[in-house]
Formats: C-alpha cells, structure tokens, sequence
C-alpha cells in the first residue's frame, strides 16, 4: 500500500467516524439540555389534592410548563399548544403527560386548576405549592423567573414569569428546554424521537 492509499483509507476511516457521532445525538428542535443538574423533580398536589412526583409519570414524555389561571395569552396559548402536540402523536399521544405549575398558588385553587386543565385535556394535570417556601423550591430548581405585579386592586394584580417549558424523557431524565412560541410540529418531532 502506497502512501497515497493509506492517506485515502485514513479519510474514509475518519469520515465514517464522524458520521457514527453526527447519528447519536439526536437533531432536537428544543433546546438540548441532557444531562442538566436542575430541574431535576418536583413533590407538589394535584388539583385533586393527591401528591405527584416525576417517578408518577414513568415511561411517558413529560413536559412541564410554570403559568397561572389568570394569564391572559401565554398560558393558555402554551396549554392549548401541548393539547395539540398530543393530538398530532395520534395513539403516541397516551404517553405524553401535561403537567402545569402556578406560580400564583393563592388564587389558583385546586377547584379553579381542575376546570382551567379540562379546558386543554382531561389527562394533564395541574400542580401546586402549599407554601411560599415550597414554591420558590420547585422554581429555583427549575430556574423559572417569577414576580407579582400590582394592578389596581388587590386581586387584580398579575405574574411576570417564564414563559419556556422543559422535555422529560420516558426515564424521567430532564432533556429539553422549549422556547414560548416553538409550535406544536416543532414539539411533537421532539416528543416522537423521545419515544423511539
């Protein structure tokens, strides 16, 4: 073998090699966060009172995403784009769980939590702190952004927070940061290769 085939050898064995690396990660449209140290669980109530965990949600996709009832767009725009991520999974749908946290807890009642989730999909479920304490936790471990504002009466006031959502894999491993506005096509491709 002449140096000229060697050399051509070398470069086919590379090139080989850098395509097997390029096929192991997968192309996610969501912001790949595998292998963070945050955003690592949650133990909150449901909106029917009963204690959830990540581990509940064993073998689905879980997307979490932090809002309040009283949101005027980002909220239910977010909600309503995941109850279409479901629909677009078809059958695969039933191994996506929703999970919505307020981070408004004292007007977010667990009565109010149940009907604003039936208004995007009966399976999602709603979750809340029972304290201050408990909610500033699950916030700092998620690094959500949240802040009362004012308005001009004492119940009318509203919440500033973040607006992304985070992609749980089928072993509860954080895997995905979702941008707002991302749409559900972009989702639902991240979701299907999740579930391979």
């Amino acid at each position: 073998m002449n140096k000229r085939q060697w050399l051509a050898g070398l470069s086919s064995v590379a090139l080989l090699a850098l395509g097997a690396c390029g096929q192991d990660k997968p192309a996610f449209r969501g912001v790949d966060i595998s292998g963070a140290e945050y955003a690592q669980g949650w133990e909150l109530a449901d909106q029917n009172g009963q204690l959830r965990t990540l581990k509940d949600f064993a073998s689905k996709v879980v997307i979490v995403f932090f809002g309040y009832t009283q949101c005027p767009d980002v909220c239910p725009t977010s909600m309503q784009e995941l109850a279409e991520v479901k629909r677009l999974l078809g059958k695969g749908g039933e191994r996506l769980q929703g999970v919505f946290i307020t981070v408004d807890p004292d007007r977010d009642t667990p009565e109010l939590l149940k009907s604003y989730m039936a208004n995007f999909d009966p399976s999602f479920v709603a979750l809340r702190a029972s304290t201050p304490e408990q909610l500033a936790k699950v916030t700092k471990d998620f690094k959500i952004y949240y802040k009362k504002v004012d308005g001009k009466t004492s119940t009318s006031y509203t919440m500033d927070h973040s607006a992304g959502s985070y992609t749980f894999d089928p072993q509860g491993r954080v895997r995905l940061y979702n941008r707002y506005g991302s749409g559900a096509a972009a989702l639902a491709e991240d979701v299907k290769i999740l579930l391979k």
